[in-house]
């Protein structure tokens, strides 16, 4: 919209809905809230693509942010902080992240950039119309689970047993269990879930995934893992553990495979919304979407490393090939 059609508007509307009104602010410098374990690449993806939208940091727009580094239960805290300086936007990223902000707040808009599944997790009450103050994107994170499990048994000859790896305060996670352990069922392998609570646990919680012994290793998307992912990357290599991740940052550390959503062009169309709301719009009548492009990363030194050669229709499907 341009300006002056802004000013004309304004001063023909006597009431205005709250999300509207706090969108519309004139010349003023708008404030974005960016909430998440830690800065990830796609944020810079997200930031680009406001500036093509004609938001310019330092000149029309400001972030602050507020990382939990691997520690869920800073969350609320954190979303408290960003509610206090009063930030037109909250852009979240997991689904922690995206409850704290929810429960923080009623009234300031809130785009979540990428939420693991909209199932189960009482983030959105509705997917067309989420109603309220809320929307975003879902990464299915948790939903491709099932295809996780299904690109070990085509990697590794012999698999017979899967080591899982995941967080039981994520709600989503009891989501990805059921993907996986169905397609476990049909596969014939066996899964054992190994479960932690937050960063400090993957002391314990390593060393007992090792013990089982598996023949490869599925670690459960989870932003709060994302931020250790260096830490289990170099455990797994140690431990001469095939495993695959939900994030690309992982296989671009060493890790062996990841399969996900493309994160950036999750983060890309999350910039969409904010500039829809930040121009009026409210962020209820904006319907969740779910992800539609999705990235394979194999690393190839490190399946060399292991042992282990990478069937021709792996690498095929593979979007990224690290050597």
């Amino acid at each position: 919209m341009r300006r002056r059609d802004l000013i004309a508007l304004l001063g023909s509307v006597v009431t205005l809905p709250p999300f509207a009104a706090s969108g519309q602010k004139g010349d003023q410098m708008r404030q974005i809230g960016s909430l998440a374990a830690a800065p990830f690449k796609p944020f810079d993806s997200f930031r680009q693509r406001l500036r093509e939208l004609g938001w310019s940091e330092g000149q029309n727009v400001g972030f602050a942010y507020r990382w939990a580094e691997g520690d869920d239960t800073r969350y609320p805290a954190l979303a408290a902080e960003l509610v206090a300086l009063k930030v037109d936007v909250i852009v979240s990223w997991g689904t922690p992240a995206a409850l704290a902000a929810k429960r923080t707040t009623a009234t300031i808009p809130i785009v979540v950039g990428a939420l693991g599944t909209a199932l189960d997790t009482g983030v959105f009450p509705n997917l067309a119309h989420p109603g309220g103050n809320i929307t975003g994107f879902s990464s299915l994170n948790f939903e491709i689970a099932g295809k996780h499990v299904e690109l070990l048994k085509d990697l590794i000859p012999g698999i017979g047993r899967v080591a899982v790896l995941s967080n039981s305060t994520n709600p989503g996670a009891a989501v990805a269990i059921r993907y996986a352990e169905t397609a476990a069922k049909t596969a014939g392998l066996r899964l054992d879930n190994v479960q932690f609570r937050d960063a400090g646990d993957l002391a314990t919680a390593l060393p007992a995934l090792s013990r089982l012994h598996p023949d490869a290793v599925l670690v459960i998307a989870d932003s709060q893992l994302l931020a250790q992912r260096q830490r289990i990357v170099e455990f797994m290599m140690a431990n001469r553990l095939p495993a695959i991740y939900a994030f690309p940052e992982f296989a671009e550390a060493g890790g062996l495979l990841s399969y996900s959503v493309d994160y950036n062009d999750l983060f890309r169309q999350a910039a969409v919304y904010v500039d829809k709301i930040l121009r009026g719009a409210n962020p209820g009548d904006l319907p969740v979407q779910q992800a539609v492009k999705f990235k394979l990363v194999v690393n190839l030194k490190t399946a060399e490393a292991l042992g282990l050669t990478v069937p021709p229709l792996i690498l095929a499907q593979a979007d990224e090939v690290i050597e």
